[in-house]
C-alpha cells in the first residue's frame, strides 16, 4: 500500500513478480530445498518477462521501488516460514492464521498509533455510515478468504508454488491498472513481457504436475 504512492499499479505488479526469486532463495536456506532445471527455467522466464514489461517505465521512484523490493523479501520470508511451520507444527490453516493474528496484532496496533492512522480512522466522518460499514465488512470477508487460500496453498504445496499462483491474478490487476489508473504504455514490448510471465507460470505448473 505504501509503495503504490510512488509506483503505478502495472509496474507494481511487474516488480512483485520478482518475489519468486527471493522465495526460492529463502526456501533453499530454511529448508534446504533443491530445484530442478525446468523449474528454474520457468522462473527465469517469469522474471525476464517482468523486466521486459517494465522496460519502458519512465516514472522511476526510488522510494517506491525500495518499498516494493522490501515487500518482496519479507513476503518470501513470510511464505517460507508458513510452509515450514505448517508442516512441522501440525497446525491447520486456521490455526496458523490465528497464531499469525495474535503475533502481528500488537505490532500493527503500535505502528498505527505511531503513524497516526488510528486517530485518522476515528476522525473519519463516514466511519459509522451504513454504506461504508457494508463495504468494509465485504473487504474483511474477502481478505479472510484470501489469507486462508494463501495459508492453505502454502502448507499443502510450497512457498514458491504460492508465489507462482499469485501471478495468475495479475491478468486482472494489470488490465484494471491500464484502463482505470493509467501508468505503463500499452505497447507491444509491455504486452510481450506480460505474456512471458504467464507462459513461465504455466510452465512451472506443468512441470510441478509432471513431477519434474
Amino acid at each position: 500500500m505504501e509503495s503504490v504512492r510512488g509506483v503505478n499499479v502495472p509496474m507494481y505488479t511487474t516488480l512483485r513478480r520478482t518475489t519468486v526469486v527471493f522465495t526460492m532463495i529463502v526456501e533453499s536456506i530454511l529448508a534446504g530445498q533443491k530445484y530442478s532445471r525446468p523449474i528454474i527455467g520457468s522462473v527465469v522466464i517469469i522474471v525476464f518477462g517482468a523486466f521486459v514489461a517494465g522496460a519502458r517505465d519512465l516514472s522511476f521512484d526510488f522510494y517506491g521501488y525500495a518499498i516494493v523490493f522490501l515487500s518482496n523479501i519479507t513476503t518470501a520470508i513470510y511464505l517460507a516460514t508458513i510452509a515450514r511451520i505448517g508442516k512441522s507444527s501440525g497446525l491447520n490453516s486456521f490455526g496458523l492464521m490465528w497464531c499469525n493474528g495474535i503475533v502481528c496484532g500488537p505490532f500493527l496496533l503500535v505502528w498505527s498509533l505511531i503513524r497516526g492512522d488510528l486517530a485518522l480512522t476515528m476522525d473519519f466522518p463516514y466511519l459509522f455510515s451504513p454504506g461504508f460499514l457494508v463495504v468494509m465488512l465485504m473487504s474483511c470477508i474477502l481478505a479472510f478468504f484470501l489469507n486462508y487460500s494463501i495459508f492453505l496453498n502454502t502448507t499443502l504445496n510450497s512457498a514458491v508454488t504460492q508465489t507462482i499462483c499469485g501471478n495468475l491474478k495479475d491478468l486482472f490487476t494489470i488490465s484494471l491498472g491500464w484502463f482505470i489508473f493509467g501508468g505503463l504504455p500499452f505497447d507491444l514490448l509491455n504486452v510481450l513481457g506480460q505474456l512471458l510471465g504467464f507462459v513461465g507460470s504455466g510452465l512451472y505448473a506443468y512441470y510441478k504436475l509432471m513431477g519434474k
